[in-house]
């Protein structure tokens, strides 16, 4: 045999290999990739991944039966986000979840081909994630985070509860969309508030402690923290910092204040995982995501740490606790 035709022999049977892997999987089960940004000991992540592991259940998917799920955390790494979302993508598998924006983006950089399905995953218009909610036309699709417009609602919650407050910390992520978003949202809402910012990176626990201690010696300041996954991943610290610096702090997930901190205002980032496992049956069984809208969150939930509220000298308005979904004592 000839060079060139043993070459086209071996690319023939090469571009073979993915159709005959999950030939092969389909007869003893399927694959699933999920990405999470969290650490695989973090209570947040191990509350996504059950939730959508439940969700497959209830479906009929149990995993070593008849699915078989690998699980994948970065700890909030962005290298080793882009390499587990690598890995993920050459298992060949029939669909991967996405937890959170950063993970979608690292996984569409991997693939355009293999399913994708996002949770948590502010404007994925915007981030060119999707064509368009009712019509994602690509290989991703999933349900949303929030709408960029909470910003404002958090500083104005931040303001109703602790009214003296007139500078605000903005913690935010510059590396992903969201923050970028988020605080421009955030920016127009404060000249109606008569309010001062402060932009505050969160690329490490060395900056995230460098900006609040500074900015809390100026006094009379509050915090915003808005949503990332770097956020999530230095959670205890900021609680502790604005405990410890006597700042007021409103919080985008409620995990926050269950952790000691003032207020939060979100969407709940553990169920719209058991929704997720929907999409992933659906898409097992022959649809596929570009057909598949995206779906937005529907209930947002305010929650009120009176206990927190008490060692920084707040007295909660009552209306506001009128409006709280939960309060801890």
């Amino acid at each position: 045999m000839r060079r060139r035709e043993f070459i086209t022999l071996l690319g023939s049977a090469a571009a073979a290999w993915p159709i005959a892997a999950r030939a092969q999987r389909g007869e003893r089960g399927r694959r699933v990739g999920a990405l999470v940004p969290l650490a695989a000991d973090d209570p947040e992540s191990q509350r996504r991944v059950t939730a959508f592991v439940q969700g497959l259940q209830e479906l009929g998917w149990t995993d070593g039966r008849n699915v078989h799920i690998e699980k994948r955390w970065t700890a909030g790494d962005a290298d080793r986000m882009r390499r587990y979302a690598a890995e993920l993508v050459a298992m060949g598998p029939d669909v991967i979840l996405g937890s959170g924006g950063t993970v979608v983006a690292a996984l569409l950089e991997a693939t355009r081909s293999v399913p994708i399905v996002f949770t948590l995953t502010p404007d994925p218009v915007g981030a060119g994630f999707v064509a368009s909610l009712s019509r994602p036309g690509g290989n991703a699709t999933g349900f949303t985070g929030f709408e960029y417009s909470v910003g404002a609602k958090w500083l104005e919650l931040l303001k109703e509860i602790a009214p003296r407050v007139m500078r605000a910390a903005i913690l935010r992520d510059t590396t992903t969309p969201q923050g970028v978003g988020l605080f421009a949202v955030i920016r127009s809402a404060a000249s109606a508030l008569s309010m001062e910012l402060r932009p505050i990176g969160l690329r490490d626990a060395d900056e995230i402690e460098r900006g609040i201690t500074a900015f809390a010696r100026e006094g009379g300041g509050g915090l915003v923290v808005t949503a990332s996954g770097a956020a999530i991943v230095h959670r205890d610290l900021i609680v502790s910092l604005a405990a410890r610096l006597k700042l007021p702090a409103v919080y985008f997930q409620n995990y926050f204040v269950h952790a000691g901190g003032l207020l939060s205002y979100g969407a709940d980032s553990v169920d719209p995982h058991r929704q997720a496992a929907k999409y992933v049956d659906r898409i097992l069984k022959g649809e596929k995501p570009a057909d598949l809208p995206v779906q937005a969150s529907t209930k947002y939930e305010l929650v009120i740490n009176l206990k927190t509220a008490k060692a920084l000298g707040l007295d909660v308005p009552p209306t506001l606790l009128a409006r709280a979904d939960e309060v801890i004592e």
